[in-house]
């Protein structure tokens, strides 16, 4: 095919009206002259593509100050495609990854309703211990560190209803199983962005965990790195932590989400 073809939107109007889009998307509301010679294209052009625009739904003009803007329905567009997205071709690179640089075993897990459900594991290649956790193995949320770190996202009423609608069992000597420590526990995990499970759900075993929010802000998804105690000393999970927040970070992004200043 020739290279100039393919280098040449072959519908120019088309390629017209997203660069309207993109630019009242770029600089907010914005006046006809304004707009035109931004694009560089002749007032009555631009008026037509407006037009078009508006009709179709995704841009109007304010009444009072005559200036055109996007209207939301573009936000609903990308809210669909967001939420279609699967998350396992996008995060398993980073389990594999995490994996690899703590030499551990790193889970992720979706929130299902009160519980969690284990949907991808990546074991440690260099660790003779295997974890008895398995994929599509469904878990309380209360004395997990995945659990408690989507439950840390929440709001203390949404909190207190999964806790109400659980089946508390003191699993270890140290689970959790009052409302009123889990709260506590939870603004801990809120201010340093990752959670732990401590001993609490297996004795020996330690997790260190984060959630991931979506484009909302919403955490539906959870990751986590789990060892031995002998292994998950204080000083290696601070030093695990580092890397925890990151892949928060990264994913949540890969997501749409947005951190706000």
């Amino acid at each position: 095919m020739d290279e100039n073809v393919v280098n040449k939107n072959p519908i120019q109007s088309a390629e017209r009206i997203f660069q309207v889009l993109e630019t009242l998307a770029q600089m907010g509301p914005i006046g006809l002259m304004d707009l035109s010679n931004h694009l560089g294209l002749h007032k009555s052009t631009v008026h037509r593509l407006l037009t078009s625009l508006i009709y179709m739904g995704y841009a109007r003009q304010d009444e009072d100050t005559q200036k055109y803007m996007l209207s939301y329905k573009i936000v609903g567009l990308s809210g669909q495609l967001l939420d279609k997205i699967d998350i396992l071709p996008i995060a398993h690179s980073y389990m594999k990854q995490l994996a690899e640089l703590s030499q551990e075993t790193v889970h992720l897990v979706q929130r299902n309703e009160n519980d969690i459900i284990y949907i991808d594991k990546v074991e440690s290649k260099v660790s003779s211990i295997r974890m008895v956790s398995q994929i599509g193995l469904i878990h309380p949320m209360y004395c997990s560190g995945v659990g408690k770190a989507i439950l840390a996202s929440l709001s203390i009423e949404e909190v207190t209803k999964i806790w109400n609608a659980s089946i508390i069992e003191k699993k270890t000597p140290k689970t959790i199983t009052s409302l009123e420590e889990l709260l506590k526990v939870l603004e801990v995990v809120r201010e340093r962005g990752y959670a732990m499970d401590d001993e609490e759900n297996e004795m020996g075993v330690r997790c260190i965990a984060a959630c991931i929010y979506d484009y909302r802000g919403k955490a539906k998804y959870a990751f986590s790195i789990s060892a031995p105690l002998s292994r998950m000393t204080d000083e290696r999970v601070k030093e695990l932590a580092e890397y925890v927040l990151q892949v928060k970070n990264d994913l949540s992004m890969a997501l749409g989400y947005r951190i706000k200043n």
